[in-house]
């Protein structure tokens, strides 16, 4: 998320405000400041709302919260690996708050999870003051610990992994090195045959050029590319996520498949993801269709996205209404 504000509004408390675009926003009242830290990275904190529990933020950015995170987790995780069938080696590339982790070691045939981090305060901030995100992932024998630059590691991993999740930030700055051509297909020679990647692509609501942009760039260096939408209150709009596969197809699935493979994983408690839902997610409405219909260039090494909101640098004003 991006351009991050806080502001006393009136008689309700302290807001944080989070500034999507330049036009488009929204807040969230907190009741604390739990922790903070500022590692050599970024600025991380841990802030208590009413709405969604304990919450982090980095550079003053929503990333997680307690009540919320399973919006995101789930169908980032799940779908792909309902998708594949039977995991049993995947990578996180970036994930510090241990949540994709710990959905991922869910799977009874899971035998190693690799989770490269760049910031190990992010990490540490997580695993001390989030429980109920990584539900103890940190402490499974079967996670490894990668501390470094991502795109080093899958570059230079002699691992094959049947699943790699991309929990990363926005494509800004440095971190769009992530969401290139050349960083796709390093992916895919990491993967396994039939291996599944999944990774969030932006909104279509504010940063629908951005979305189609990486959606070329993955179609460009995988056959099967399934884009799905899924709401996430913590982020304050209509999210996009992605599939990507050389084979493996979420919508080969009927309902009744994916709900027998859950079964067949011991996955009868999730809260959002099953197999009515997995078909909802990847039924996209006719704007969105109309919208990645459109010609767009994908993203290569050395590019830049420009995107007003992704820049956190860029001028921005607020106007508060007290009540």
């Amino acid at each position: 998320m991006s351009a991050p504000m806080s502001a006393s509004i009136g008689t309700g408390g302290q807001f944080a405000v989070e500034q999507l675009s330049p036009d488009f926003g929204f807040y969230l009242r907190t009741t604390g400041l739990l922790a903070e830290r500022r590692s050599s990275m970024q600025h991380i904190e841990i802030v208590d709302t009413p709405l969604f529990g304990r919450a982090m933020r980095i550079d003053g950015c929503f990333m997680t919260s307690e009540r919320d995170e399973f919006f995101y987790h789930e169908p980032m995780v799940h779908l792909p690996a309902i998708a594949h069938g039977d995991p049993r080696q995947a990578l996180v590339v970036g994930g510090g708050d241990g949540g994709a982790a710990h959905h991922l070691l869910r799977y009874p045939n899971m035998a190693r999870v690799v989770l490269a981090e760049l910031d190990r305060d992010v990490i540490d901030m997580a695993r001390a003051w989030l429980p109920a995100v990584h539900r103890g992932a940190w402490d499974d024998p079967r996670l490894e610990l990668r501390l470094g630059d991502g795109r080093a590691f899958i570059e230079s991993c002699e691992s094959r992994f049947d699943q790699i999740v991309l929990d990363l930030t926005d494509p800004f700055g440095p971190a769009v090195a992530l969401y290139t051509c050349e960083f796709y297909r390093a992916c895919r020679r990491a993967l396994r045959p039939g291996g599944v990647l999944s990774l969030h692509v932006q909104s279509p609501i504010h940063r629908g050029a951005t979305m189609a942009r990486l959606l070329a760039s993955l179609r460009s260096v995988f056959p099967v590319v399934r884009p799905f939408l899924q709401y996430v209150p913590l982020y304050g709009t209509l999210w996009a996520m992605a599939m990507a596969s050389d084979r493996a197809d979420p919508l080969a699935l009927t309902a009744a498949e994916v709900d027998a493979r859950l079964a067949r994983h011991g996955l009868n408690d999730l809260q959002l993801y099953s197999g009515d839902t997995h078909l909802a997610l990847l039924s996209l409405p006719p704007f969105v269709r109309r919208l990645l219909a459109e010609p767009a260039r994908p993203v290569v090494d050395g590019d830049s996205l420009d995107d007003p909101s992704l820049d956190p640098g860029a001028e921005r004003t607020l106007r508060l209404v007290r009540g």
